[in-house]
């Protein structure tokens, strides 16, 4: 039952949170349906954009082929749709797709060298600017260099293997809520670990089963939709929100202690943020016991050990008390009994 269960979570964990698109004629193209966003968000390139999204953001898109004199309709490779709501409810909705993508996508059909141009990475653009400063771009791409992922870099691995450009949101920063930072945060390592057509396009290993590789692990379904990988697979950093370096998987964490203890890991990583503000206002063991962000363990504290000890210590006082008076109670009632039938 628990394997099934696995299964089940990683299924849904892989699902983006798609919202419902709604459909209405593209102006110029008659009978034709586009998906149109709904965020209500205004990107001052809406219209440059919607050169491109009138083919790249649905399912089959058209064009005249002059020599024959036809109207072609073809299906978009599903790696090439962009999903308009995704796009802005990102961090970059305010881009525009020639931001990143060359000019010349502006012909169609695209000129074919294009596919070969170099893509930017994220220090490409946020590299040694002051007003990026905050993220901590240039220790991100120095952790990751450290990373088990680095190694596949000539293999193709880089930035977006992790991040869609198109849809990459600052989640654990912006997020109060685990859960949805959790679901968020996996889908990013299952979309290759645990879909095999995206992991054997960086290794030729074998398949890995998630689920089996994890069977030590006590209750995994609950360890699955409460923690991240990172927090077993990355060394925590003190200074950034988001480890990036990823450790083999012989020094992934597989002590109880490290997490469900007073000085728990996950305070460090995964409530790391929210830990911060709430120990301003509430204090450390009200913080923790008090919100979403509880671990077993977490909230030890010896004085209220002690206190605990001592009123158990207490009640077994008390039961004891009470037995010892109504045994004397017992026996003095039986030589009562015993006088008055004498």
């Amino acid at each position: 039952m628990r394997k099934w269960f696995g299964y089940i979570l990683i299924a849904t964990v892989l699902v983006f949170d798609n919202s419902v698109l709604a459909i209405v004629p593209f102006p110029g193209r008659t009978g034709r349906a586009i998906q149109q966003d709904t965020t209500g968000y205004v990107s001052p390139f809406r219209d440059q954009n919607e050169r491109c999204f009138k083919c790249h953001g649905q399912s089959k898109y058209e064009y005249s082929n002059e020599n024959l004199g036809l109207t072609v309709k073809a299906l978009m490779c599903s790696e090439r749709i962009v999903d308009r709501n995704q796009f802005y409810s990102s961090n970059h909705k305010s881009f525009s797709c020639t931001d990143c993508h060359s000019e010349g996508y502006a012909e169609f059909p695209h000129p074919g060298e294009l596919r070969m141009e170099q893509k930017f990475n994220c220090l490409d653009c946020h590299g040694g600017d002051p007003a990026y400063e905050k993220y901590q771009f240039e220790e991100i791409d120095s952790e990751y260099r450290q990373s088990t992922h680095f190694k596949l870099e000539k293999e193709g691995f880089s930035c977006w293997k992790c991040h869609n450009p198109h849809y990459y949101k600052l989640n654990i920063r912006d997020n109060k809520n685990i859960s949805e930072a959790v679901i968020y945060d996996n889908n990013l390592c299952l979309n290759c670990h645990a879909n095999f057509k995206n992991f054997q396009l960086l290794t030729d290993a074998m398949e890995i089963n998630i689920v089996r590789e994890h069977n030590w692990l006590p209750n995994q379904s609950s360890h699955f939709k409460s923690v991240r990988c990172i927090e077993c697979h990355a060394k925590a950093n003190d200074t950034l929100l988001v480890a990036h370096l990823i450790k083999p998987k012989e020094e992934a964490v597989r002590g109880c202690n490290e997490c469900h203890s007073k000085n728990s890991i996950l305070m460090s990583s995964l409530y790391k943020h929210l830990s911060k503000e709430e120990r301003k206002s509430n204090g450390f063991v009200n913080a923790v016991m008090l919100n979403q962000s509880y671990v077993i363990g977490a909230n030890r504290n010896e004085y209220l050990n002690l206190i605990s000890l001592i009123i158990f210590g207490l009640v077994l006082l008390a039961i004891a008390v009470h037995i010892i008076f109504r045994i004397k109670s017992s026996i003095k009632a039986k030589g009562g009994d015993n006088v008055s039938v004498s």
